[in-house]
């Protein structure tokens, strides 16, 4: 996260509670980053508020601008902030959908999840960071370099909100059952299984020092797994990969970040593949 330094914070002035704003001036003052603040909205100035928002980032040694803006819809009106400004993230609060408008229309969230060529820290609640729990949730499955630089930078991001916090980190991964059909013997034992998602995980764990008690391998879905993991650690942010999927795929099949979002009560942290972010930004520059 050390590379960061400009962070986009979408603000709902219609809410009383600014969870992003919480949790941008905590990373601002530990990247040395500065914010730019952005409000979504074109029926009504909000310039006092904001002036006055800056004005009081200031004070506290936080450098802040400000835009209130409108593109097609709020997305859109996000990812062109965040090129046009040069922010390297993006918080913005998270609020749940009504259960039947989700299973009609794509939710906002999982629209800026897909498509923002950014990581994206949905705030979710007031719970207080500082010697919190952070989990990291890898596929530890994956065996191309993708899959493996998500891993690093999942592992990389938590570990530096661990660090700022004075918290601890945990490494989760679900494993899939074992098959008795499957071609490689090895995925015919859930032992196996267990054994060479541990080795993959031992890099992690050596370098940063993460204790048995706080690696958690288990056999399952990984969308049943992190929230209940989460739930059982109590974590206040969960940091997980996503690979975009969109169209048909995405109807189906879904993105492990959007269907867990609603069952975390903690932060989501979502990052996605180098070579994602390039592309989806070559397609907004388009």
């Amino acid at each position: 996260m050390q590379s960061i330094k400009r962070i986009l914070v979408v603000l709902d002035p219609s809410r009383e509670d600014n969870v992003a704003l919480v949790r941008s001036r905590l990373l601002a003052g530990y990247l040395g980053a500065e914010l730019h603040l952005l409000v979504c909205e074109n029926r009504r100035d909000y310039s006092d508020m904001l002036d006055e928002l800056c004005e009081s980032l200031d004070t506290a040694g936080i450098k802040a601008r400000y835009t209130q803006t409108w593109q097609s819809n709020l997305t859109d009106t996000i990812i062109r902030t965040l090129l046009t400004e040069g922010c390297g993230l993006v918080i913005k609060q998270h609020t749940p959908d009504n259960p039947l408008k989700k299973a009609l229309l794509t939710p906002e969230d999982w629209k800026l999840l897909r498509y923002c060529p950014a990581p994206v820290l949905l705030a979710k609640g007031s719970a207080l960071w500082m010697h919190g729990k952070v989990l990291a949730a890898v596929d530890l499955g994956g065996h191309d370099d993708q899959h493996q630089g998500l891993r690093d930078a999942i592992v990389r991001h938590a570990a530096d909100i661990a660090r700022m916090t004075s918290g601890e980190l945990h490494l989760l991964s679900a494993h899939p059952a074992p098959m008795l059909s499957a071609a490689n013997p090895i995925y015919q034992l859930r032992e196996t299984i267990l054994e060479i998602y541990m080795e993959k995980a031992r890099r992690y764990i050596t370098e940063y020092e993460i204790p048995e008690s706080r690696t958690h391998i288990d056999e399952g879905p990984a969308d049943v797994l992190i929230p209940r993991v989460a739930a059982q650690i109590g974590a206040c942010v969960t940091v997980i990969g996503t690979v975009a999927r969109t169209g048909i795929s995405g109807a189906l099949i879904g993105n492990t970040a959007e269907v867990v979002l609603d069952q975390l009560s903690g932060d989501v942290l979502v990052l996605k593949p180098d070579d994602m972010i390039d592309h989806l930004q070559d397609l907004v520059e388009k």
